[in-house]
Order: C-alpha cells, then structure tokens, then sequence
C-alpha cells in the first residue's frame, strides 16, 4: 500500500473521526447491565463472539463488497450490497446505529476525498433514501476509494469494531487502558484470519444471538448512558 493511501484511510479509523461511534456500545451496555459480561474475560467471549459470529460473514463481506465498488468506481455494487445487509440485521436499534454512523461516513468522504464520483452517486443515493447507508458500506467505499484493497478495508474495520467495544467497556466496566490494549492484541489473530479468509461472494449471513438479544433490550434499560 502506498503511503499516501495508508494515511488517507487511516483517519477514517482513527477514534478522532467523527462518526459518532462513541455514542453506541454494540448492545455491550444491556450485556454489561444484564450480568452477562462481568469481567474481562467476559468481555473478550462477548466481542470475539461479535467478530466472528455477527460480522465475519455479514459487516466484513459488506465491507470488501463496498471496498471493491470503491475502488472501481461501481457504485450499484455497493447500493445492492447496502440493502442486503440493511434486511439481515434484526434489530432496530442497531441499524440505526449502522445507519447514523454510514451516513456520517459519507458526507466526510465526499467533502475531503475529491475525485471520486462514485462517493458522491452513493451520497446521493443515501440522502434520496434509494439505499440505508450503513457504515461497513460506507467505510468500505471510502476506503477503497482510497486505494486499500478489499482485505485491509476489512481488517481496519473490524479493528475499529473491537477499538470501540473497549472503549465501551472501559466506561462501563473497570476495564483500564492496559487491560484494553492487552485484549485488542488478543484479538489481532482472529482479525487478521477473517480478513482473509471470508469471501466476498459468499453469501451474506449472521449468528451472534447473544448480541442480538441484548441490542433489542438496550432500547428497554431504566437508565443508559449508550443509544445502543
């Protein structure tokens, strides 16, 4: 990857962009609040459960989809993938989350990445309602607008998926700042294999049941300090 292209996407993983992803917590509050996730331990079988089970096959074959329409400028690729991906996630509360957080995504794309039609056919679309406009879509058009390819947009975004949990958990649990970054290196294998391994092709699918659960309860607790 060249330099340019690396720094370019970076931003759009950095937890200083502002897409509003510090406001949700992957239904990690309700679990949290529910006694299901109490320690780090927990933590970890919670997150990795998401990784693996939830978006393996859903969020990272949107991803690579969208990546490859954003670096060919395709952007039907990305719209079909769009809807499909709208129609498998089961709650509410976490397509809106997709939802806000994509659409965040693409307005920053457009106004700072220039050159790219097809950032700104998808804008349009998402502004006129033709497609939802979730953020594994958008962050991978971006990305592959900005040259990475289909298997780093995936890593990157299942990297800032793990990044946010903690940063959760951290606000909601007594999880420090050590005990974090111990547990995103953890991770670095089990991203590193999906990553590569899940083909695009394949056709899109989820089981995180756990999640799912408690990211329909969120919408329920007495008191929250997450929308999701």
């Amino acid at each position: 990857m060249e330099t340019r292209a690396l720094l370019e996407g970076l931003r759009f993983t950095d937890t200083f962009f502002p897409a509003g992803g510090y406001a949700f917590s992957s239904g990690l509050e309700a679990a949290i609040q529910g006694g299901a996730v109490k320690d780090s331990e927990q933590l970890a079988c919670y997150v990795e459960d998401l990784l693996r089970g939830g978006m393996s096959r859903r969020e990272v074959v949107a991803a690579k989809v969208a990546s490859h329409a954003g670096a060919t400028g395709i952007v039907s690729e990305a719209i079909t993938i769009d809807r499909e991906l709208d129609a498998t996630k089961l709650s509410r509360e976490s397509r809106s989350a997709s939802r806000q957080m994509g659409r965040q995504i693409i307005k920053v794309a457009v106004d700072q990445i220039r050159g790219h039609a097809v950032l700104i056919e998808y804008r349009n679309a998402v502004e006129g309602d033709q497609t939802p406009g979730h953020v594994a879509v958008s962050f991978g058009l971006t990305m592959g607008a900005c040259g990475w390819n289909g298997e780093e947009t995936a890593a990157a975004f299942l990297y800032q998926t793990a990044v946010g949990c903690v940063s959760a958990a951290m606000r909601l649990s007594p999880v420090g700042q050590r005990e974090g970054q111990r547990m995103l290196g953890q991770w670095f294998p089990l991203i590193d294999r999906i990553s590569r391994e899940v083909d695009a092709r394949i056709p899109m699918s989820s089981w995180s049941p756990i999640q799912d659960i408690y990211a329909m309860r969120h919408g329920q607790l007495e008191w929250r300090l997450f929308r999701s």
